[in-house]
């Protein structure tokens, strides 16, 4: 019982010096990897870099103690990442306190569904995101998440459109007007250091030597120029009547959101309450609040954009201070700094006596010192309405992901894995991750093979490399300050390659061209909604199901013939001859309602082509199940056919279905002795009568005969 619900207590059978020195190197060795990596993924989930660092202490150590596998590496990942900004985009703006609750929300409410499909064992409900619907939204994944990166490659600054094609021709845009080249070097140079050494030596932690070699850069040349200046300062009407501008839509926004809010509840008092009048004039006035807030929204934006195309130039004054004007502005005679200063617009009002500019490359900036404050996420019940299918949708896909690495690795270390045990341990390091400030994790492939190629013996190893984060977090935090940011994008871009598996396309057509097809449709589908990853996997899954339910509707009706290697196999696939008075006819699949007519339409359909038929043999291998609208089926079929004037019987039935059929007397029907073990027994059996005084030759049940093409 200890063993079962505190797994990790296995590990310390037989556990030794050098098994402990081999968990202590392989969890050093995936923090190495992780600590950079976490934090670029926190940035593709739209919240701080340092709450990667939150969300790789606490649940790659739970997962590893509660789960099932020895060698998976749990924390931030890119597909989870990207999934929780487009769950939470519509909620609040990223990296703001709001939108950082919800994310930590969020964890908690993965992992409370992952833990109780792992309680009440139903890890197979994973099943219904197939493989070929997981392809195509894995390599639509991997290009959003790899383009939604480019802004940070550039240096530039866009607001998120609607579409993210929308958002990537924004980001050109803004590319072609004012690409920060230092920015675009080092994020290039980082790519080259990454790339160079995974082919040169495989085991040198790639990502952490890229991180480590352009931040020294980046202290050393001085990345990073913020400014913080009065309107003043600033040399041109356009810049100050567009800062007044944007000033007032931002200021007008919160007062229109108190007051929609407002509306709202008086909307839900006039419901309650019945009094219908009112809840038309208050549906009328949030309509028209919501009018005015989308307008102010769009203007704002605009002004935004704006602000942030202005490109100045900074120009000394005798004073030493730095005057700014517009590049095509800049008085004769002007010796300027030979940097292209930018004015940082966000969401809300600038502060003319602060105006932010940014005249270098973007940078991490000053990252929390220590363990960030546990206790329990809020819990706002209409947000987790709002966000139950994002949750669900990403318990599922992380699942999903953590228990194919796992597999893998099981695959080659020989260890029994317990799917429902993994459900049980992703859970609990989303819940209690969560409470730890963690947005939701999920198993890595690429941390998890470091892991294995490290010669991690158990998870304890996992233990080891979440205590070197809370090190990190400790004693490590003040040279993360002049990391570039666009390193961080070449981390996630490096990363996302792997995901990219345009064989899997090809594959899935091989097998089943509908395969194929639906892998593609889900494949445009995420990019075409994108950032709604939802919809991209809802009509994947949609698809894979009314595929499941046709094939189910219409399961596989094969006539049997001999063949030559003396096997009965079926006669339009290998052109055989039919026997004129038997047929041999199997069925695959379960006999349910959905299916239990287009059998019996089959059944009347042969009797119609073959005048001389005289016994019909259903082969029943195939049928696994019967529900009682498949037994009536089959019921009214043995008096059909008798009343034409042909038997029928049935051969190698399952026991199961063989106990459905007795229980509702059908063997007492169609006669005990109808009902045959085998198909050789059916066909010894009825041959004789069916033949007798018949001028066939060689009758093709017995002997292989084939049709001439």
């Amino acid at each position: 019982m200890l063993k079962k619900n505190f797994p990790f207590l296995e590990w310390f059978k037989n556990y030794n010096g050098p098994a402990f020195r081999a968990d202590a190197l392989a969890g050093l060795t995936v923090a190495l990897v992780l600590i950079p990596q976490s934090m670029a993924y926190a940035q593709l989930a739209g919240l701080p870099s340092y709450y990667g660092l939150y969300a790789a202490f606490l649940p790659p150590m739970l997962a590893a103690l509660f789960g099932s596998s020895r060698q998976l590496a749990t924390g931030p990942v890119a597909v989870v990442s990207l999934m929780t900004a487009a769950s939470l985009a519509p909620l609040a703006t990223a990296g703001s306190q709001g939108y950082i609750a919800y994310a930590i929300l969020l964890a908690l409410m993965v992992g409370a569904f992952q833990l109780l499909l792992g309680l009440l064992r139903l890890g197979l409900v994973v099943n219904f995101l197939s493989h070929p619907v997981v392809n195509g939204f894995t390599n639509a994944a991997a290009l959003i998440i790899a383009t939604s990166q480019l802004d940070k490659m550039f240096g530039v600054s866009v607001d998120t459109a609607e579409h993210h094609y929308e958002t990537i021709v924004r980001v050109i845009q803004a590319a072609v007007q004012h690409t920060h080249w230092p920015t675009l070097i080092m994020g290039a140079a980082a790519f080259a250091i990454m790339f160079g050494l995974k082919k040169i030596s495989p085991k040198i932690p790639n990502v952490l030597v890229a991180v480590v070699i352009t931040t020294l850069i980046s202290w050393a040349f001085g990345f990073q120029h913020d400014e913080q200046v009065g309107l003043s300062r600033i040399e041109s009407e356009r810049a100050r009547t567009l800062i007044a501008r944007f000033n007032q839509t931002t200021i007008l926004l919160p007062a229109l959101a108190k007051e929609r809010t407002e509306v709202s509840q008086a909307l839900d008092t006039a419901s309650a309450g019945h009094d219908y009048r009112a809840v038309l004039d208050v549906e009328h006035a949030a309509s028209v609040l919501t009018f005015n807030m989308d307008k102010l929204k769009h203007e704002s934006a605009e002004l935004r954009s704006q602000i942030r195309g202005l490109l100045l130039a900074g120009v000394r004054q005798p004073d030493g201070s730095r005057r700014y004007y517009l590049k095509n502005e800049v008085p004769a005679g002007a010796q300027t700094d030979s940097r292209t200063w930018l004015i940082r617009a966000g969401n809300k009002p600038l502060d003319e006596n602060k105006i932010p500019l940014k005249g270098g490359g973007s940078v991490v900036g000053e990252v929390p010192k220590g363990l960030p404050s546990f206790s329990l996420p809020t819990i706002d019940f209409k947000v987790m309405g709002t966000l139950f299918s994002y949750a669900a949708i990403i318990a599922l896909l992380g699942f999903m992901e953590a228990i194919s690495i796992a597999k893998a690795m099981a695959g080659k270390t020989g260890q029994r894995l317990d799917p429902n045990q993994e459900l049980i341990g992703q859970g609990l390091a989303n819940i209690l991750g969560a409470i730890g400030q963690s947005y939701p994790t999920s198993g890595s492939f690429s941390r998890s093979a470091v892991n294995l190629q490290a010669g991690a013996v158990t998870g304890l190893s996992s233990v080891f490399t979440g205590l070197t984060v809370v090190a990190t977090l400790f004693f490590f935090t003040p040279l993360l300050y002049h990391l570039p940011q666009s390193v961080l994008a070449a981390v996630i871009m490096m990363a996302v390659i792997g995901l990219l598996n345009v064989s899997g396309f090809v594959h899935a057509y091989k097998a089943q061209w509908y395969d194929g097809v639906i892998s593609v449709i889900s494949f445009v589908a995420t990019l075409a909604f994108a950032p709604h990853l939802d919809k991209g996997i809802m009509i994947g899954v949609v698809l894979s199901l009314l595929v499941f339910l046709y094939k189910s509707m219409r399961p596989k009706i094969a006539a049997l013939s001999r063949h030559a290697d003396e096997a009965l196999r079926c006669a339009a696939t290998h052109g055989l001859k039919e026997c004129e008075y038997v047929a041999l006819v199997r069925f695959e699949g379960p006999l349910f309602f959905a299916n239990a007519s287009y059998l019996e339409d089959k059944i009347m359909e042969l009797m119609g082509l073959r005048k001389n038929l005289k016994h019909i043999i259903i082969v029943s291998n195939g049928i696994n199940d019967i529900d009682a609208t498949g037994e009536e089926a089959l019921s009214l079929l043995v008096d059909r056919v008798r009343s034409a004037g042909i038997d029928i019987s049935l051969s190698g039935v399952n026991e199961a279905v063989l106990k459905v059929l007795k229980r509702t007397h059908f063997p007492e029907k169609i006669g005990e002795d109808h009902i045959f073990p085998t198909m050789e027994r059916a066909i010894a059996a009825v041959h004789y009568a069916t033949h007798k005084g018949s001028q066939e030759e060689s009758c093709p049940l017995l002997t292989a005969c084939y049709t001439i093409s």
